[in-house]
């Protein structure tokens, strides 16, 4: 027989801890992270603030249970699109899973690729969970070059990123052609697809979709 080995009191724990962040991510939806009130969730759940402590010690802690949730959910989209094994999608498919899973909760994307809270210092595992993601594109990326690379760029560019590899992670060898095209990668669709979530193409008339399809092409086609 199988079946949970948590004791009842860590279950209600866990029930309780889920319930608070279902309320934060409401407080960010209708206020912005920055707002975010440990006390305010307190009275939406009938507790007491000190109460309610006992679950979260702070507003920082409640913020990098939501940013490991939101990094992992991503992760967790990157290796479905592979299958769910040990294949991995190429750079057209992680742009499509980057942005079906920003369109499906554009709260969630914010929190983890916007503007940083104020006053905020998201502890070392957070950065690593992170760096996964960064993995999952480097490996898109290595296997993409050379037969596709970003717009031509000045030489120096490469030479800035072979001296400048520590965020490769566990990449330390990949050629500068590779880690240009991550970087190209990761500004130029989260670029689009920040300002897509904030509304601003909406009064242009403009297609977000055929936008970020413009962009994939150009960094995926020779």
């Amino acid at each position: 027989m199988t079946g949970s080995t948590k004791t009842p009191r860590e279950r209600y724990r866990q029930q309780v801890r889920e319930e608070v962040k279902e309320k934060a991510w409401q407080q960010i939806a209708g206020s912005g992270a920055s707002a975010l009130s440990l006390n305010a969730i307190a009275k939406q759940m009938g507790m007491s603030g000190p109460a309610l402590y006992r679950y979260f010690a702070n507003r920082d802690e409640l913020i990098t249970e939501l940013i490991r949730d939101a990094y992992r959910s991503l992760a967790d989209a990157f290796v479905a699109a592979g299958g769910g094994g040990a294949a991995r999608p190429g750079l057209a498919g992680l742009a499509q899973v980057l942005r079906t899973w920003a369109l499906a909760d554009p709260h969630r994307y914010f929190l983890v690729y916007g503007t940083p809270v104020p006053g905020y210092h998201a502890p070392p595992d957070v950065t690593v969970i992170a760096s996964e993601l960064m993995s999952v594109l480097l490996d898109a990326c290595a296997a993409a070059v050379p037969t596709a690379t970003p717009d031509a760029e000045p030489h120096d560019v490469e030479d800035h990123l072979a001296a400048h590899r520590a965020w490769a992670g566990s990449h330390p060898d990949a050629p500068p052609s590779a880690l240009h095209l991550a970087l190209t990668f990761w500004s130029r669709l989260h670029g689009v697809l920040s300002l897509e979530l904030a509304g601003h193409f909406t009064g242009m008339g403009l297609d977000p979709a055929l936008l970020f399809a413009a962009e994939v092409d150009r960094l995926v086609t020779p």
